[in-house]
């Protein structure tokens, strides 16, 4: 939910406002956000909220193979056979306190309750942890981007919470425009990265190796979606050998 709908309804954020009146969210347009994609493996993450937006955020941390703990009394019946199956550990209690984040890289807060959600925010940013508050952005110190993810390609857009229904429909344009054709090319660029790495001394040589074959002629992008995938392999080879060439 953008900021700006919260305007004259029950405050949820940290100022406890009793009505809002956006004093929260002033500026938050203009703050620059450093863009990072992170590694989650085998960082304990923990969601607070079982419910189905609580789902969606535990399933967008399992997908980047998080150990996720769920924090609630009551959860949606997917999340509970994600605990059974033992993807997932749910406590199946109230958020407590700052103990429950004890080795947590990261706090996820989706529930309804803003003074679970407040607690969650302050005992997460005294360990200077990453939190975010679902759909509260004052109550985060990272935003979610929407994600256009195709293996091994991530694209992700942001409105800085200004209007998620903008970013979505960013999402499926992009979605359209950036098919398989490029993640298949990002694996074959992948292969001869070692080859790369050990053969081409410097940093530019290897820029100019790589782009050559995104950017050339004929276009890879094109070859991969007629099919031809050994056109590509070839655009490849043709590329290596040329460096053989110049040695």
């Amino acid at each position: 939910m953008p900021a700006q709908a919260y305007a004259g309804k029950e405050c949820v954020c940290q100022l406890r406002r009793g009505i809002c009146d956006q004093s929260c969210v002033r500026g938050m347009l203009d703050t620059p956000f450093y863009i990072a994609c992170l590694k989650l493996t085998g960082r304990r993450c923990v969601v607070v909220g079982g419910g189905e937006i609580g789902l969606e955020k535990v399933e967008g941390l399992l997908a980047c193979d998080g150990e996720v703990t769920v924090i609630a009394p009551e959860a949606e019946p997917a999340l509970a056979e994600y605990a059974r199956e033992g993807s997932i550990v749910w406590e199946r209690r109230p958020y407590a306190g700052a103990e429950d984040l004890e080795r947590a890289f990261m706090a996820i807060a989706a529930t309804n309750d803003t003074d679970v959600n407040i607690a969650v925010y302050e005992d997460a940013e005294r360990r200077a942890m990453l939190v975010n508050v679902v759909d509260v952005p004052p109550l985060c110190n990272f935003i979610l981007p929407a994600i256009v993810r195709m293996s091994p390609l991530a694209i992700a857009i942001s409105t800085a919470g200004a209007s998620p229904a903008l970013a979505k429909r960013m999402k499926r344009e992009i979605e359209a425009q950036f098919g398989e054709s490029y993640a298949q090319l990002a694996v074959l660029l992948n292969e001869v990265r070692g080859w790369a790495k050990g053969t081409l001394a410097t940093y530019q040589e290897r820029k100019e190796f790589f782009e050559g074959i995104v950017n050339g002629d004929p276009d890879p992008i094109a070859l991969l979606r007629d099919g031809d995938e050994e056109g590509v392999r070839e655009l490849i080879a043709q590329a290596q050998s040329a460096h053989a060439l110049h040695v």
